[in-house]
């Protein structure tokens, strides 16, 4: 049983270490997932658990946030945001960006790594109109673990199922064993890093397009607002954002505007580009 002296510091340990916000009434919550990390660390409860964090254990800190983080995650998830990134984002970029310059993409919180591999099929199936053109596409996630799994590309059957057309399937994965591992073409195009979304993010340089999907759901608004800011100073004065269904700009930063006639895909508003071109 969790008391509330420890659900609360588990609140703020979580907002601190990830700005994840952990709502009142989710003890179930914590209970399935902070168990088995108590078990793995030989601890015999939940608060034997909180009392190593309070220690400052930072193997037992980094297992606790892997463990609460969502890593839900598919290929061509929600398909609107791929159709723009086909049909809108690459042509546009590519016609006004010389041939000499690479396209440098950014997948924020890419979990197991089927959005950044998404992204890669579609630039392998689009090479006629990308060229010669060198496209850098970076992954990050705060987990490890997760880092782990994309890297290695490998698939269960029941998530190649999941929004992976089968003629993708059969062009750019291999059976292996039971699962199907993607092409090593395939994960070359791609670099993954740990990246804490509270942290600096000026090691990634600027970007032109900037994948932030149903991550900024979990943090507070002064938090999402601090991300997006962030985010809007790595961003080239054309480039793009994309959020996930559920988020919105709107109430939250005024860096950003949403592309006339689009949703969930926005661009740098007028005074910020300016600022960013300068």
């Amino acid at each position: 049983m969790i008391t509330p002296a420890d659900y609360e510091f588990f609140q703020r340990y979580l907002k601190a270490q990830s700005g994840l916000v952990l709502q009142e009434g989710k003890t179930y919550l914590l209970e399935s997932r902070l168990l088995p990390v108590a078990t793995h660390f030989g601890l015999p409860s939940i608060a034997a658990l909180a009392a190593k964090l309070r220690q400052g254990s930072m193997d037992i800190g980094k297992a606790v946030v892997d463990a609460m983080t969502t890593n839900e995650s598919f290929f061509f998830r929600d398909k609107t945001p791929f159709d723009l990134f086909s049909d809108v984002m690459l042509p546009t970029l590519l016609r006004n960006r010389p041939v000499t310059q690479p396209l440098r993409i950014w997948c924020a919180a890419a979990s197991s790594g089927q959005e950044p591999y998404s992204l890669a099929m579609i630039l392998r199936e689009k090479v006629g109109m990308v060229g010669g053109r060198k496209v850098e596409i970076i992954a990050t996630d705060i987990s490890d673990d997760m880092l782990k799994r994309a890297s290695a590309g490998i698939y269960t059957q029941f998530e190649v199922q999941r929004g992976l057309p089968v003629q993708l399937l059969l062009k750019y994965f291999k059976k292996s064993g039971e699962n199907w591992q993607i092409s090593d073409d395939i994960r070359r195009m791609v670099t993954f890093r740990n990246l804490n979304l509270l942290h600096s993010f000026t090691t990634l340089g600027m970007l032109d397009i900037v994948f932030c999907r149903n991550v900024l759901i979990y943090f507070d608004a002064a938090t999402k607002g601090d991300i997006l800011d962030r985010v809007s100073r790595n961003l080239r004065p054309d480039g793009y954002l994309v959020l996930g269904g559920a988020e919105t700009v709107v109430g939250v930063s005024s860096k950003f505007t949403l592309v006339p006639g689009q949703r969930n895909l926005y661009g740098l508003a007028a005074s910020q580009s300016a600022v960013v071109a300068a």
